[in-house]
């Protein structure tokens, strides 16, 4: 693709704090710290930056940076630079405290004035909530009785929450419904942390930046499309979590429909943010609402049990930590989605998830169909192998296209 350098200028962020709350738990060390730790290394990040992590547990800023160390030689993506991670360190806080105490906010909201007047931040806070879904609309109200959700004076404020964005329908709108008590639209960015990923931002571009694949991307030329997001870990310490969700609610919601509503969607008439949204709304208005026995013969649910992984006896989900003995919740799924529109009539989305499965893989397969007309009747070739595209997403990103090619040699093979 050809890139106009005069165009492609990525500036660094303007001064800013970030504060995590639940900046003791897995989504911090695993994503969001090495994430900010790539944006230093590619030089996004302004030196007016800092971070101030809030969690129940009793850490000091010492503490608080020494485990983020050791935790970054675990889930760093490349090797730690030691000056980059020096200044990123130097920049981390940490403030002890109950999400339902206000003297937590109290607290803050002094330490935000303080690590502002030493770290020039220009009064530009972004509040990440990487908490239990139950704390996202009391941490918004409680950060707005303060006045720290307020804008004034070119001063900005943001809060930012990840999946999963209530548990359906009407408790979305409940939270939603609270959070805009205190916050404006614009103040709120609902993210999906899939969307990050290099070859997901590629879907737009590998589709219409390429002239060869649009005009066949429909129902004339494409059979089916799978979109897999399979891992090997169990649920490890999230089963009070997972009772709660499920492998349906933890990944097809969010992650998943994403993935469809990017590969189904219509071109936008640009790039901008509420233009592409448009356009994956639509895909999700045009999906199909099965009746209870449409949906029966669609959905497979499913539950790993106990067995062994390379030689080692792992247990079912049944005997994870916080899983009821019972449980039915299901740790697989898979389901058909039919789209309503021209564009992907009769052509089916098949969606599969799940825990401990027999490799980690995350892809979108576009199989299309075969050639109309055998030519080789005459020849070892009896069946032709579909042309298959893959968007490879996790862990290794890329793309393939599997085609047809005659083996050399003296006959047709």
């Amino acid at each position: 693709m050809e890139i106009d350098s005069n165009k492609t200028a990525i500036h660094a962020s303007p001064p800013c704090i970030m504060v995590i709350f639940g900046a003791a738990g897995d989504l911090t060390k695993r994503k969001l710290i090495p994430a900010l730790y790539n944006l230093k290394k590619g030089d996004l990040l302004s030196d007016s930056f800092a971070v101030i992590g809030v969690a129940r547990a009793e850490l000091n800023d010492e503490e608080f940076r020494q485990r983020l160390r050791d935790d970054m030689k675990e889930f760093a993506t490349d090797k730690v630079d030691e000056k980059v991670w020096q200044w990123l360190e130097e920049r981390l806080y940490y403030l002890s405290g109950d999400f339902k105490d206000d003297q937590t906010f109290t607290r803050l909201k002094e330490l935000l004035e303080q690590i502002d007047k030493e770290r020039q931040a220009q009064g530009n806070y972004f509040f990440y909530l990487a908490t239990a879904p139950e704390y996202f609309a009391p941490v918004v109200e409680k950060l707005g009785a303060i006045d720290l959700t307020h804008e004034e004076d070119n001063h900005w404020r943001r809060v930012v929450i990840e999946k999963p964005f209530g548990r359906d329908l009407e408790s979305a709108k409940k939270l939603n419904q609270e959070i805009k008590q205190v916050l404006n639209e614009d103040q709120i960015y609902r993210i999906d942390h899939y969307l990050g990923k290099e070859t997901v931002q590629n879907i737009l571009v590998f589709r219409f930046g390429n002239g060869i694949f649009e005009p066949i991307w429909n129902r004339r030329y494409i059979q089916c499309v799978q979109i897999t997001a399979a891992e090997e870990v169990g649920v490890e310490q999230r089963g009070g979590y997972y009772e709660g969700a499920g492998a349906l609610r933890d990944m097809v919601p969010n992650h998943l429909l994403q993935l469809v509503t990017l590969t189904a969607m219509e071109p936008p008439i640009s790039f901008d943010a509420d233009a592409v949204r448009d356009e994956q709304a639509k895909i999700l208005h045009a999906i199909q609402h099965p009746s209870p026995e449409e949906a029966a013969a669609r959905v497979v649910r499913g539950q790993y049990d106990a067995g062994e992984i390379d030689g080692e006896k792992v247990v079912g989900y049944r005997s994870e930590p916080n899983v009821a003995s019972d449980s039915r919740v299901e740790t697989f799924v898979a389901l058909k989605l039919l789209i309503d529109n021209w564009r992907w009539a009769d052509v089916p989305f098949y969606l599969r998830t799940g825990k401990r499965l027999p490799a980690r893989d995350t892809e979108i397969a576009i199989q299309f169909r075969r050639a109309p007309f055998m030519l080789f009747r005459n020849t070892p070739v009896e069946r032709l192998s579909s042309n298959r595209l893959v968007l490879h997403i996790q862990p290794d990103e890329g793309i393939s296209l599997r085609f047809g090619a005659k083996v050399p040699g003296p006959t047709v093979s």
